[in-house]
């Protein structure tokens, strides 16, 4: 027979061991960035290059100023390039440096060091300010690109997954909501992917990765009539709110490309959104296969509407982008790009290509 006190001893042990860590995470999962302190971080990208012709190379740099959570510094760079500049694009501001190699040069090659702060962002959407957006900001970000159309289809699905909303804030989350409930991230994506929403509509496979989500999200919003945007860049430092599917799992950062979106909501100025990630969250963070309503997957869904954790370095917010001094056209800048004898390398297979990129925080 089993003692009161025992069954309290029992009870005791019992409701102790519901607050012992689960791995990855304390207790319950918790996924809530907030802005606080600055780190400082430095990313090294190292290009070593072969083959006959003229060889040039493009290699994105921190190009997004915000004062609530990123502000780039410096950048550094050795070569043995004809010349090398940094080169920013007119329409979205995106920068690069641009190198252009001596036409002979046996190895060409370029590491750059470009140094950024960081922190959290979260938007409070209980109080509101009242920033403005100008009106050449606001049509860029409303107008269609070459892969990312607002009409026909997409604005169709947007009118649809957006029905019975009346504000902007209701019509960009109930978007954020349908992205993430009917999409899924496909692991077999190469690299980001490459953000042709109307074939994922038209096809209705759904799937891919951040590059194709967060394009999907971004069209449907603007097809509404709500300012968005894509910032493409790449995460630089482990997720310390335990997600591993959410930071770097190491110092190199080689194929840690990621884009993120943002909306611009009136009160409010330019808000953090990334569907993409809860969809990474729901496949890739341990055990994996995560379902919808897994507790890790509704913390990061809840969070990832209006907040971001500053382990991430965003690039810059340009589409379409002719390649200065070349013809090759690339749909964004997220990866090092370069051209040997007029052929565009495959920026996706940095073992052919020959790049790597390292991050590392700075503390001293």
């Amino acid at each position: 027979m089993i003692s009161r006190r025992d069954m309290l001893r029992t009870g005791a042990a019992a409701g102790a061991a519901l607050l012992l860590p689960r791995e990855g995470f304390a207790q319950a999962p918790v996924f809530a960035p907030k802005p606080g302190k600055w780190r400082d971080f430095e990313v090294v990208t190292r290009l070593d290059l072969a083959g006959q012709g003229k060889t040039q190379a493009w290699i994105p740099l921190p190009s997004v100023a915000a004062a609530g959570w990123i502000k780039p510094g410096r950048n550094e760079w050795q070569t043995n390039a004809a010349s090398a500049e940094i080169v920013s694009e007119p329409k979205y501001g995106a920068q690069m440096l641009h190198l252009v190699f001596k036409e002979g040069e046996a190895a060409p090659a370029v590491e750059v060091r470009s140094r950024f702060s960081l922190r959290d962002r979260a938007e409070d959407f209980a109080k509101g300010a009242a920033p403005t957006l100008g009106a050449a900001e606001r049509s860029l970000y409303l107008e269609a690109t070459e892969l990312m159309p607002t009409d026909g289809i997409v604005r169709e699905t947007a009118e649809k997954a957006a029905a019975g909303q009346a504000s902007d804030i209701d019509k960009a989350r109930a978007i954020y909501r349908w992205v993430v409930a009917n999409t899924f991230r496909d692991a077999k994506t190469r690299g980001c992917g490459t953000g042709d929403v109307a074939s994922m509509l038209r096809s209705g496979n759904l799937g891919g990765k951040c590059a194709d989500l967060n394009a999907l999200y971004v069209a449907l919003v603007r097809a509404l009539g709500i300012p968005a945007r894509d910032i493409y860049g790449i995460r630089v430092a482990p997720s310390q709110f335990g997600y591993k599917s959410l930071g770097a799992g190491s110092e190199v950062i080689t194929k840690a490309q990621h884009c993120r979106a943002e909306i611009w909501l009136e009160g409010h100025g330019w808000v953090a959104t990334d569907p993409a990630d809860v969809r990474k969250v729901a496949l890739e963070e341990p055990p994996g296969n995560n379902a919808v309503d897994d507790p890790k997957v509704v913390a990061a869904r809840e969070a990832l509407f209006g907040a971001w954790e500053g382990n991430w370095l965003g690039y810059n917010m340009a589409h379409d982008l002719v390649l200065p001094g070349s013809q090759h056209k690339v749909g964004f800048l997220m990866y090092p790009q370069a051209e040997v004898a007029g052929a565009l390398l495959d920026c996706l297979d940095p073992d052919t290509f020959r790049y790597t990129i390292k991050a590392a925080e700075i503390t001293a």
